[in-house]
């Protein structure tokens, strides 16, 4: 009967109804309209609800996608939507570390560092290191770091972005980072990043900047004009092809001149400049410098039959940043949290990985490093022995956080038969005998047993023989830093594209995984004996 009852409030009101009989002071065609909105309301009351963009309108806090925890799906999401570049995702972490108690510090400083403190700062706010120091810290002891990077493929506006083509003012632009181009066209873009302000007083502002309209397109060509691409596929002139389109130019001809007049002295068209300076709230002359990314401008959202997945861009590498980050928060977030912890416990989001790291803020350089023998000489107040940070990075271990290639279920012949990382069936172990990948036997098993203590899923990646094999920062950071580390990552598809797809129970997988890692690693890696 309930479902006769629910099929009945379906039913369109009947054409030949006579509503005047139930409203006689309503004409026929009026009584019909509000009957049809009433079915209508009943329909949406019964209809799937849409996709989901953030926490506010799709996970209520304390719900779970993953066992009994609360999930941090919906807070991802939020992060995604916040951080469209890497300044923005540093920014937004620097505001949820300070909001958890987490104390800033300046890299230019003096530190004062306390046992059961927190602390983090930030570099070029493209790259950050945060870590929390057990209350049981004696010299020597080591650390135990997520790190992960904030960077991901984009296009770059140039040094001097201004062009202008057939009455069309363009946007020259640069590749950043491996992506898959052909996804870039025909989407609603826009620009995101940091200016240098000049200030009244002579001095300079660093603001981050995001334009949330879409105000660029890279259209793609006519298949009528391209009647091969189908069959020979879509190869764009990266440097002549992906040039974004920012408006017409002005009608007249006298204007043309003077905009082409304009263009040729100025590094950035006085239009763009004009919408940067509306977005800032000051003059054009006030702007000293841009830096800034062309973003995709659709939300990141769930999605699937059963809002199984995250679409998102940018999942490589944010997805493992939040974790990393949610987790070292969490772990720590009350005042027992650390009472019993030897270690220091500490997340690395470094920017550049796309590109090789090999900048300042970036993994090749020695931040890391840098950062735990500050911290180590800082806890000194006494005597701690011969070498206590090289006796420190040797108790350390790292978890390379970045994401993994989930098999695709249309080119299965991709995967090694034997390594086929899934959707939603837990953190993927990354091993290459070749070293592209850093882990070993032993920081594989001491990062499987975290898991297995805590009853959670994992995966392991091998890459093909005759394939090539992506890297990771993993080596990088284990061979400069010379500490035992472990590469793991959230399955995922369509990585480098401009919009790509991960689980949404992987994100609670990890987030729980590296929690753990952070509660029990110490308990667990003291009862390995490997070169004594």
């Amino acid at each position: 009967m309930a479902a006769i009852a629910r099929l009945h409030l379906l039913q369109p009101p009947p054409a030949a109804a006579k509503p005047s009989l139930l409203l006689p002071k309503l004409s026929r065609s009026s009584a019909f309209s509000i009957a049809n909105n009433i079915y209508k309301a009943r329909l949406r009351k019964l209809s799937f609800t849409p996709p989901l963009c953030s926490q506010s309108d799709s996970i209520p806090l304390g719900s779970s996608t993953s066992g009994s925890s609360p999930s941090i799906v919906g807070d991802l999401l939020d992060y995604l939507n916040e951080s469209w570049t890497q300044f923005h995702a540093t920014a937004e972490a620097k505001r949820q570390l300070i909001a958890a108690g987490f104390h800033l510090l300046n890299e230019n400083d003096e530190w004062d560092l306390k046992p059961g403190g927190r602390y983090f700062f930030t570099r070029n706010m493209s790259c950050l290191v945060a870590f929390a120091i057990g209350e049981k810290y004696r010299g020597g002891n080591g650390f135990h770091v997520i790190a992960a990077h904030t960077d991901s493929p984009c296009l770059k506006l140039k040094p001097k972005s201004a062009s202008f083509k057939s009455g069309y003012l363009m946007v020259n632009v640069q590749t950043y980072g491996g992506g898959l181009w052909h996804t870039w066209f025909d989407r609603d873009l826009s620009l995101a990043g940091r200016v240098i302000l000049r200030e009244k007083d002579g001095t300079f502002l660093h603001k981050l900047i995001k334009l949330k309209k879409p105000l660029l397109r890279i259209p793609t060509l006519a298949i009528h004009l391209d009647r091969t691409v189908n069959k020979d596929g879509f190869k764009p002139n990266l440097e002549t092809h992906l040039i974004p389109l920012l408006a017409t130019k002005l009608e007249d001809t006298s204007s043309e001149s003077k905009e082409k007049s304009n263009i040729s002295k100025a590094a950035h068209h006085p239009l763009l400049m004009q919408v940067l300076s509306d977005e800032l709230s000051c003059g054009i002359e006030d702007i000293a410098s841009i830096e800034l990314n062309v973003c995709d401008t659709q939300p990141s959202c769930l999605g699937g039959a059963n809002n199984e997945f995250i679409f998102s861009g940018r999942l490589d590498n944010l997805a493992s940043s939040y974790c990393a980050l949610r987790a070292l928060i969490d772990s720590c977030e009350t005042t027992g949290d650390l009472s019993n912890e030897h270690a220091i416990r500490m997340i690395a989001l470094f920017d550049n990985e796309e590109v090789g790291s090999d900048s300042v803020q970036g993994a090749g350089a020695p931040t890391m490093f840098q950062a735990m023998r500050r911290i180590g000489g800082c806890l000194a107040h006494e005597y701690v022995g011969e070498g206590a940070i090289e006796r420190a990075i040797r108790q350390s271990f790292l978890v390379s956080a970045d994401m993994a290639h989930g098999v695709h279920p249309n080119f299965l012949e991709k995967h090694e038969e034997h390594h086929r990382p899934e959707l939603q069936k837990g953190l993927v172990i990354k091993h290459n005998a070749n070293q592209r990948y850093a882990t070993t036997g032993v920081t594989a098993f001491l990062f499987k047993e975290v898991a297995k203590i805590h009853n959670l899923p994992t995966q392991d990646f091998a890459v093909r023989n005759d394939m090539g094999c992506g890297s990771t920062i993993g080596p990088i950071l284990a061979s400069g830093v010379g500490i035992r580390t472990v590469d793991c990552g959230i399955a995922q598809l369509s990585m480098h594209s401009i919009r790509e797809i991960c689980g949404k129970e992987d994100v609670d997988i990890a987030y729980k995984h590296f929690k753990a890692f952070y509660q029990t690693f110490s308990s667990i890696d003291r009862k390995l004996n490997v070169d004594q």
